[in-house]
């Protein structure tokens, strides 16, 4: 019997593992949500910027005229405030299991997070490729000034 005691963790050390494992693995698997609340948290102390409010969508275009008239009309809709045109990007990618090589224009469009899903169904409806290139990151920081003014140019009338 002492043999058998003596192999066997007391009881209450065991417990305090298993609590300290399962707190590390919540706090690991819950670190994104932790990190946005302390951002939100931090951002509505100071009054400052809320991280993800605001988003810059990337969409590549075949040509330049086609681009700028994308780029107006979203604007005109007020699906945007700031729209850059960067021409002649290379691009190399799978297309129907060959790889394809061709120069498009990328359009970096700045707009409210709220406003990407909108974005985002306005480009499939106007863009001539089978399957555009459209997705976004949020803005995590960003002069206040800047923010300010998009909030601006996206205000409806």
């Amino acid at each position: 019997m002492d043999r058998l005691e003596s192999r066997c963790p007391p009881p209450g050390s065991l417990r305090l593992f298993v609590l300290t494992c399962l707190l590390i693995l919540t706090a690991f698997l819950t670190y994104p949500m932790l990190r946005t609340i302390s951002l939100w948290f931090h951002s509505s102390l100071t009054r400052s910027y809320v991280s993800g409010t605001y988003s810059i969508v990337f969409v590549n275009y075949p040509n330049e005229q086609i681009a700028r008239d994308v780029a107006r009309a979203i604007l005109d809709k007020k699906l945007a405030a700031s729209v850059n045109i960067l021409p002649k990007t290379s691009s190399l990618y799978f297309w129907k299991g060959e790889i394809e090589e061709s120069t498009e224009i990328l359009l970096l469009i700045k707009t409210k997070t709220s406003k990407v899903s909108r974005l985002s169904t306005y480009m499939r409806l106007a863009h001539p490729f089978e399957i555009p290139e459209v997705f976004s990151i949020p803005m995590d920081q960003g002069d206040a000034r800047y923010l300010k003014w998009l909030e601006e140019g996206m205000k409806e009338d």
